[in-house]
């Protein structure tokens, strides 16, 4: 049997390449004689560059950049054969980088994104293809704009880079004498609003940190932002992806929004790789309803489907709404925990978790001959 293994990154704890092998391994056991292929995948969140790196080659290059809290990071980025360069913006302004110092979305910046494109132009890029994933941010991707060259005042003149708690602070902006010269494409795995009960602080900016009065100056802000900017754009789908970046790479970049997940796909030759396999496994940290809003398993489902090869979703856990996944057309949901752990025994256990969540899902197709199972 032709296996095709293609997850996302398990948040915080395994990378895309990762989750491949131990599901591969699990597999084999069960299946020794599968022909497995595996092709890690990323949406536009944590693990993008190194997984179109897998796919597509290119060099893997590094830049010293502005944190989420201002704190010089290395970041790094792809940059492909033809001139393409992808960036993450998880990795200069990312969840993971702003853990340690607590998760506050009214502090943090998307600086040194607008630099980390700087350092890609200044390395030859031709074009830049932007992951949105994973910030820790929701700034309308102002900071960015300001390491672009944007200038932002308040109402008394001062110049100042706003952040998500400032942005109602605004009073005026003026463009860069000359624009970012190079196209920007923004791989966009939700297609959130920029604000409103389904936008950018409403819907993410809790799992940045922010509590419910936060949530309420957060939306103020980029009301108020998307006033001032381009009040045109804010109902755009996917404008509030990675606490309003979506937003700001159209107004200010006048860039596009595409899902990820279905760019790095072609770019894999994945419909080629579907020509006779039996059985396709992705994953990701969490499935849950927001899996269907453009996030790559649901890419990969929506591929394998349209050329009937049956899809398992192999997965950290199972959150709110993983009934719509089966209803969807997924053949089985095997998660790897069903109750919640500390992020330090999570940490210790993934692989061992994952691997038997794998293996329950082997065996199971194994005995059953690949019926429908259910979420648990």
């Amino acid at each position: 049997m032709k296996i095709i293994i293609a997850p996302d990154s398990f948040k915080g704890t395994l990378t895309a390449a990762q989750a491949c092998d131990i599901i591969a391994r699990a597999f084999l056991a069960v299946y020794p004689g599968a022909e497995i292929h595996t092709l890690p995948l990323a949406d536009g969140g944590e693990g993008m560059a190194r997984a179109w790196a897998a796919a597509c080659g290119g060099a893997l290059r590094t830049a010293n950049v502005t944190g989420p809290y201002g704190e010089p990071v290395q970041a790094e980025y792809l940059l492909l054969p033809d001139g393409t360069a992808v960036l993450e913006t998880a990795s200069c302004a990312g969840l993971e980088l702003a853990r340690p110092r607590g998760l506050n979305p009214a502090l943090t910046t998307t600086k040194g994104l607008g630099e980390l494109m700087l350092a890609a132009k200044n390395a030859g890029a031709a074009r830049i293809l932007l992951g949105l994933g994973g910030s820790a941010t929701n700034d309308a991707g102002c900071g960015m704009a300001c390491a672009l060259g944007w200038q932002f005042y308040d109402a008394n003149g001062a110049s100042f880079c706003p952040t998500g708690g400032t942005l109602s602070r605004i009073a005026r902006l003026e463009p860069p004498g000359e624009p970012f010269p190079l196209p920007v494409m923004a791989a966009c795995d939700v297609r959130a609003p920029l604000y409103g009960p389904e936008g950018a602080a409403v819907v993410y900016a809790p799992q940045k940190g922010a509590d419910a009065a936060m949530v309420q100056r957060l939306d103020k802000g980029l009301r108020h932002a998307a006033a001032l900017c381009a009040p045109g754009l804010a109902e755009v789908p996917g404008t509030g992806a990675a606490g309003g970046l979506g937003f700001g790479v159209l107004a200010f970049l006048h860039g596009s929004l595409r899902p990820g997940v279905d760019l790095l796909l072609d770019c894999a030759g994945f419909d080629a790789l579907l020509a006779g396999a039996g059985l396709v496994i992705t994953g990701e940290g969490r499935m849950d309803a927001q899996t269907l809003q453009g996030k790559a398993p649901y890419g990969v489902l929506r591929r394998a489907k349209a050329k009937g090869v049956p899809v398992l979703g192999v997965c950290g856990c199972l959150g709110q709404g993983s009934g719509a996944l089966l209803a969807a057309g997924f053949a089985g949901l095997y998660p790897a925990v069903d109750a919640p752990k500390p992020p330090e025994e999570l940490r210790r256990t993934c692989r061992a978790d994952l691997y038997a969540a794998a293996l329950r899902a082997a065996a199971e197709l194994n005995q059953d001959g690949g019926q429908r199972r259910e979420a648990p």
